[in-house]
């Protein structure tokens, strides 16, 4: 068990006999509230980003309909961990403020509106726009109340013989309490009334999430013929009466029904953590109730006693002017007949590095890898793990694992290395956000091939990707190693950009050694010369790199800062950021998601830019890159810059020290995303953000797509016959590889 970053801070102090540290007045100014923008604010102009693409009459239809369900899905986990966390705040009277200032209930308040702001562009673009749109390309939803002939038939027997059967209508009264509705489900009120009159009769009816929610009709043989889709709900809610014989119904509603899902986990007192995570998924989905989303015709009495039944109130409710959930419009993003309105399809190149049957580990005995995904094929990762299981010469596997598929072939890879003799070790986090379930199942099967899995360090979620191989070679045993800003999982890997490294470097990979042996050990952190590894040291490391810069700066020498990332948000690196600034160190920072930091801002952040890159992959690598007046630095890393990674994770940074892989990080990848102007966007001092447009005769940069265009023309090149066989090492564009 290793102590927290805090606790070795505090007794490095007190072993050297120092006071705590105190701020200087300067420091002081830096965390003045107005320096720092709400970071549930700033995750919501992040999805007011995601919510643009919808908007976008540029994108093809079916993509911008996508992403409309992107922005529904988002939603809700915000509600469902982020919200629930403001709401338990406000219930426990707590006073605690974050570096904005701003109090729990001022948060939640401002929350409110700005969602209710979204939602009404969300559902207004929806019906305004996107079903306009869909029918013009003979793609309708239909309300079944419209249907008639042949289409009213069908949706009949279909609810008689498909969904019916499924159906339990839930008395509500005084023997029968209001049920225990799980989270995100789709439910029907129902009011109905004896022909004899009397109090009036409740019931639940759940929706079942057995039957999509968006129902394709069967469809004729006319060419031309629509997609005609009907809802779920609708379709139960026109034929409900069925449910209630002998009774007249006053009134049916729709809603649904928002829990908090954040797991409860004190791991310290978990005998058994794997057992305690399966009892927390069951609970969880009946969680407090923290949002109600009910039709916009939903009358006063129906949802007054829904607040009632809930524990809830008006300012936890929202009326939908459409379906309760645009997460239900998938299966018309997963319809294939929809291609002419989709993106173009994209096929990851195959790096030339790695040919198809190329001797993975003689060409990581030669040089190092850096694979860029989805442009460049996660494959390579997949076979390097398979053909590690499979030799002979293959003594140990070691890995972490934080997300993978169900179906996983890289986990039926360590099985197969397991049941071979290997020693194969996991580590592996149960605590992945909304996959624990997934987590827990092969976890299983690798425990039962005889793997020994380890459920993370106590207190910290194990997020770093690494994998250590250990081989005997011809001359010696050797490592091979892989680290990641990514999961290793296949699915993710084509829509998640991410970066691989493949290397034998001897003392890098001798250093992921020793973080695993920490890990799974009773040794304490050593220390490591290359890896900067979270909770241990690298905050405090990446603060020394960013006042490098600074000093670097003053003295006149080349001072330059790039930092891409999902989330910036850590109050301490923000500071540091405002003071690099104040000493005239550019800093371009590309942060998908949430930043606390204003930019621009007169003496303060003048010399920090902030852009914001939403497009069709979801942009996933984190990049540090310090110029260093000359000598340049590059990490790679699974880590953001916020608390949770420093000090409640355990995240790995990696440095890219081969000049070729290093050059082109600094000089074509960053610089890509930099100079895009059409899917990004500019923070502004306010915490709002500008959309960048090409000015003058500057040319309409898209990061995205020039990085599939160039894999597209790799992927033709390498299909092209061939008059001579091709070398076995064939080096990359751009001199991707060198030698290490």
């Amino acid at each position: 068990m290793q102590p927290t970053t805090a606790k070795i801070r505090i007794d490095e102090a007190a072993e050297n006999g120092q006071p705590h540290p105190q701020p200087s007045l300067a420091e002081k100014q830096f965390s003045d509230p107005k320096n720092f923008i709400n970071r549930e604010l700033s995750w919501l102009e992040f999805n007011r980003r995601v919510l643009e693409e919808a908007q976008d009459p540029t994108q093809p239809l079916i993509e911008r309909v996508k992403f409309l369900t992107i922005f529904s899905s988002n939603l809700d986990e915000f509600f469902e961990i982020r919200v629930a966390g403001i709401k338990q705040q406000i219930e426990s009277e707590t006073s605690d403020v974050g570096p904005d200032g701003l109090s729990p209930t001022d948060t939640f308040n401002r929350i409110q509106r700005v969602v209710r702001e979204l939602v009404s562009t969300q559902y207004s673009l929806w019906k305004n726009e996107l079903l306009p749109e869909l029918a013009k390309n003979g793609i309708r939803i239909r309300e079944v109340s419209e249907l008639g002939g042949r289409r009213a038939a069908w949706a009949r027997r279909y609810f008689q013989e498909e969904v019916f059967p499924m159906l339990t209508p839930l008395a509500v009264d005084a023997s029968h309490p209001f049920p225990q509705l799980l989270n995100k489900s789709h439910n029907l009120l129902v009011r109905a009334k004896t022909r004899r009159g009397g109090d009036p009769l409740y019931a639940i009816v759940q929706v079942p999430r057995v039957i999509p929610r968006l129902i394709l009709m069967a469809r004729g043989t006319e060419p031309n013929e629509p997609w005609d889709y009907i809802y779920l709900a609708s379709l139960i809610k026109h034929h409900i009466a069925a449910l209630f014989p002998g009774l007249v119904l006053d009134g049916v509603h729709a809603f649904r029904l928002t829990r908090n899902s954040d797991l409860y986990i004190d791991d310290e007192e978990a005998e058994n953590l794997l057992r305690t995570i399966e009892q927390e998924l069951r609970r969880s989905s009946r969680g407090d109730a923290v949002r109600l989303e009910v039709e916009a015709d939903c009358p006063k009495d129906f949802l007054e006693l829904l607040l009632e039944f809930l524990d809830l109130t008006e300012a936890d409710t929202y009326k939908l002017d459409g379906p309760l959930s645009m997460t239900h419009l998938v299966p018309l993003i997963a319809n294939d007949a929809f291609a002419n309105l989709k993106d173009r399809p994209f096929q990851p190149a195959r790096d030339p590095a790695l040919p198809p049957h190329a001797d993975i580990f003689e060409v990581m005995r030669r040089q190092d890898v850096l694979l860029h995904h989805p442009y460049d094929s996660f494959d390579p990762i997949v076979e390097l793990i398979e053909e590690a299981a499979q030799d002979p010469q293959v003594l140990a596997i070691k890995i972490t694992l934080y997300r993978t598929s169900g179906d996983s072939p890289i986990v039926e890879a360590l099985i197969g290395a397991a049941n071979a003799g290997k020693q194969v070790t996991a580590i592996v986090e149960l605590r992945a956000r909304f996959d624990e379930a997934v987590n827990i199942q092969w976890a299983r099967r690798l425990e039962q091939a005889g793997a020994h899995v380890i459920y993370g360090v106590v207190g910290l979620k194990t997020h770093c990707k690494a994998l250590l191989i250990v081989r005997r070679d011809a001359d010696r045993l050797r490592h091979y190693v892989h680290l990641g800003t990514g999961n290793y999982h296949s699915r993710t890997a084509r829509i998640y950009t991410d970066f691989s490294l493949l290397t034998s470097e001897p003392e890098l990979t001798d250093e992921v050694a020793i973080v695993f042996n920490t890990l799974t050990g009773l040794a304490g952190y050593p220390g490591l010369k290359k890896l900067l590894v979270a909770p241990f040291d690298m905050k405090p490391r990446l603060i020394s790199l960013i006042e490098r810069e600074r000093d670097h700066a003053r003295a006149g020498k080349p001072a330059r800062i790039v930092a891409k990332l999902n989330s910036l948000v850590d109050q301490e690196i923000i500071e540091k950021l405002y003071e690099a600034s104040c000493a005239d160190v550019t800093i371009d920072l590309i942060v998908r998601g949430i930043c606390c930091l204003r930019p621009k801002i007169p003496d303060l952040s003048e010399n920090i830019r902030v852009i914001s890159i939403v497009g069709r992959f979801l942009e996933h690598s984190r990049i540090y890159h310090f110029a260093n007046a000359g000598q340049p630095e590059v990490f790679l890393s699974s880590a953001d810059w916020m608390p949770r990674n420093f000090l409640r994770r355990v995240e790995i940074a990696f440095p890219i020290d081969n000049p070729t892989l290093r050059d082109e990080v600094i000089n074509e990848v960053l610089p890509r995303f930099l100079d895009d102007r059409v899917k990004s966007r500019e923070l502004q001092p306010d915490g709002s953000y500008r959309r960048l447009k090409p000015e003058g005769k500057e040319p309409r940069a898209q990061a995205q797509w020039h990085f599939r265009e160039r894999s597209r023309a790799q992927t033709k090149k390498q299909a092209r016959p061939k008059k001579e066989p091709a070398a076995k090492l064939i080096p990359l564009p751009l001199a991707k590889t060198k030698p290490a």
